[in-house]
């Protein structure tokens, strides 16, 4: 039960500086591996304030990035942007979450228990055993992927040999998400053979080895008697501590220009304190003139480790991003998003194409909820992305400052349907962790990246901040027809093609055959997966759900873009230009309606074209703010290939709509002609 708290002395208190930034010893927190469904409806209020968006000329924020030096008020902008007003104050509520200490220990030792049911459904090897009577018994032929291995005796191995085994094991332990599982006494065929007693100790003396290596946990599950003194065994290796697994997330990151975004990303992956002038955010920028004005205009994507322990791994203890997804049981991937309106496009290319699980919203505490990041809430808000607020720089401002801000963000939460629940001290985290699975509720952080206050409750809530998704749900995604969507792809050299983007369906393994487009005219290729690569570390399949790299063979590499997708031949894809979306209008420029005609860009998964209405479903002449309808599209550039059920976004000017893509209509003949011409 939520309880309003009338304390307003823990509201008003000054925010202590803590000391765990000054090393890498941070503040641990609890874990607990949620995993509620995520289940949000979109108030049907919240059009109201989908407006054209403010622009960022006339409502910039003089707390800029280059000037801010932490201090107890916001400096004036050397450019000579107006000044930030602070906002108002109004009306604002205290709620927090009361009677949930007692209920603890019951909700870890539950966490255990489902712990346990997934790692004994992952164990799927089947044993076909004859009968007592039979001289041979078999297992199946050891799987070439997974984290099943296979070994007949590991009896006194050389070091080139012992070392090979070790990156073997990790490997399997890394396919089998922090568990392997190792067959003793059994050849590759799965013919159990077994081992004498000498053999069998000197083998498991040898396995005990190589899992100390990898700070591996061992433990025999299984001993077989094969015939007189002759035994084989089946042995668990896990990562300590046993309950722990690694888990992928995405964390979209938003807000407006000046909120401190990729300082606060520069910080939370560097786990170094900011200097005040923006030099933790340097890392994130892949642009020169991104360094010069301090604005984000591209996708980047940082990573950040939790170990099993809970403790954050950052690039200040580790050099390179595949140390950091090795040490780590849970890796964060934010995907930090422009914040200026005249990257708007970028920005929802980010959340469509890249398809978070998460978005971390960020709020300066000297400028308040402004220009972008309303459209960003609303944006979210259509989207059903759940939503976490970050209240920025809480060292530059008064108490009374931060309490204005405090009470515009929470007060905009509640119009949006959202109950916000602020996250001041330890005891918070577990209960809003707990109703994440609600679309009533929204954490609330308030923090600084110049003297890391409260930056460890932020790190403890991303570190047991539940996946989306349940173990059924993967496997039921990984069970079907293969389907890459390509967000991004490069010209390596000694490489050739790499595609970089989201497997929403299906697996992909080394060597693959798929196909790729389409092209212009509607045309797949095919192509052969060389080498895989997932968090910028080399691996040998990829699931439904990761983001990935390919190094792809092909012999037109000029075809395959950005919106194009890998998809397996059995799929037979359907590439074209008219589509069926299912949309609401969230808000009209001015008095223009929606008609026959209308061109909007559209941002559909990897896909942003432009796309003129063809005509609706329902034979309706427009549509304007509020309506909802079926309607055609059509792109105006060239084909696509999109998945039925995939969200979409379409905009022009103040002009805003959300949508689901029901339908792809194949090519025509008289549309692939066309589609010649203009080549030509």
């Amino acid at each position: 039960m939520l309880l309003a708290r009338t304390d307003d002395n823990r509201r008003r208190k000054d925010f202590p500086t803590p000391s765990f930034m000054r090393s890498s010893n941070f503040t641990q927190q609890a874990k607990v591996n949620s995993t509620m469904s995520h289940k949000t409806v979109m108030e049907n209020d919240i059009v109201s304030f989908f407006g054209g968006g403010d622009d960022d000329s006339n409502s910039s924020c003089s707390d800029s990035d280059e000037v801010y030096s932490g201090g107890s008020s916001a400096s004036s902008s050397s450019s000579g942007s107006p000044p930030c007003t602070p906002p108002s104050s109004g009306h604002h509520g205290r709620h927090h979450l009361a009677g949930i200490k007692n209920r603890m220990s019951q909700m870890q030792e539950m966490a255990d228990q489902n712990h346990k049911q997934k790692l004994l459904r992952q164990h799927q090897h089947m044993i076909v055993d004859a009968t007592t009577n039979s001289k041979e018994r078999y297992l199946i032929p050891e799987p070439s992927d997974g984290n099943v291995e296979y070994k007949l005796k590991l009896v006194e191995p050389s070091e080139s040999r012992f070392e090979h085994l070790v990156t073997q094991m990790k490997w399997r332990l890394r396919e089998g998400q922090g568990e392997a599982i190792y067959e003793i006494g059994v050849e590759d065929g799965g013919l159990v053979v077994g081992l004498s007693p000498t053999e069998l100790q000197a083998s498991l003396s040898t396995l005990y080895r190589m899992a100390a290596k990898l700070n591996a946990a061992v433990s025999i599950a299984d001993e077989r008697v094969i015939m007189g003194e002759r035994k084989s065994v089946e042995v668990r290796i896990r990562k300590v501590p046993e309950n722990q697994r690694t888990i992928e997330l995405r964390v979209a990151v938003l807000g407006h220009v000046h909120a401190g975004k990729s300082t606060l990303l520069g910080v939370l992956t560097q786990g170094e304190l900011d200097s005040g002038r923006g030099l933790a955010r340097l890392n994130l920028f892949r642009h020169l003139h991104e360094i010069q004005t301090g604005h984000t205009s591209s996708i980047s994507r940082e990573i950040l480790g939790f170990d099993s322990g809970g403790k954050p791994l950052t690039y200040g203890q580790y050099r390179t991003a595949e140390e950091i997804c090795d040490n780590s049981s849970k890796v964060i991937t934010f995907i930090d998003l422009a914040g200026h309106q005249k990257f708007l496009k970028t920005t929802l290319f980010g959340l469509t194409g890249h398809s978070p699980h998460y978005a971390l919203l960020v709020v300066s505490a000297v400028c308040g909820l402004i220009g972008t990041a309303q459209d960003h809430l609303l944006l979210l808000m259509a989207l059903k992305v759940p939503i976490l607020v970050v209240i920025n720089k809480v060292d530059a401002v008064s108490t009374d400052t931060l309490l204005n801000t405090l009470a515009q963000v929470e007060e905009m939460l509640h119009k949006c349907g959202k109950q916000p629940i602020e996250i001041l001290e330890e005891d918070d985290i577990l209960p809003a962790v707990q109703q994440l699975g609600s679309d009533r509720v929204c954490p609330l952080f308030m923090v600084s990246c110049v003297n890391g206050t409260r930056l460890n409750l932020l790190y403890a809530f991303l570190n047991v901040l539940p996946a989306r998704y349940t173990v059924e749900e993967r496997e039921d995604l990984m069970q079907l027809s293969t389907f890459f969507q390509i967000d991004e792809t490069f010209d390596v050299p000694d490489v050739g093609l790499v595609a970089a983007g989201l497997l929403t369906k299906g697996l992909i393994r080394e060597s693959d055959v798929l196909l790729a487009g389409p092209d212009h005219t509607g045309e797949f290729q095919r192509v052969r997966v060389a080498s895989l690569h997932w968090n910028r570390v080399a691996c040998s399949v990829v699931r439904a759900g990761e983001s990935a790299t390919l190094a792809l063979d092909v012999e037109r590499p000029q075809a395959i873009r950005k919106g194009t997708v890998l998809c397996a031949p059995s799929a037979k894809p359907v590439a074209g230009r008219l589509f069926q979306a299912h949309v609401q209008v969230l808000s009209c420029d001015g008095d223009e309606p929606i008609r026959v005609g209308f061109h909007a860009t559209v941002q559909v998964g990897n896909v942003q074209q432009s796309a003129v209405v063809a005509g609706s479903v329902e034979g309706r002449t427009e549509m304007r703010q509020n309506d909802t309808g079926h309607i055609w599209f059509r792109f105006v550039k060239q084909p696509e290939c999109i998945s039925p059920g995939t969200r979409l976004v379409f905009h022009r000017n103040g002009t805003r709509g959300i949508g689901v893509l029901e339908k792809m209509f194949p090519l025509t003949p008289m549309e692939t002609e066309v589609d010649l011409d203009s080549e030509e």
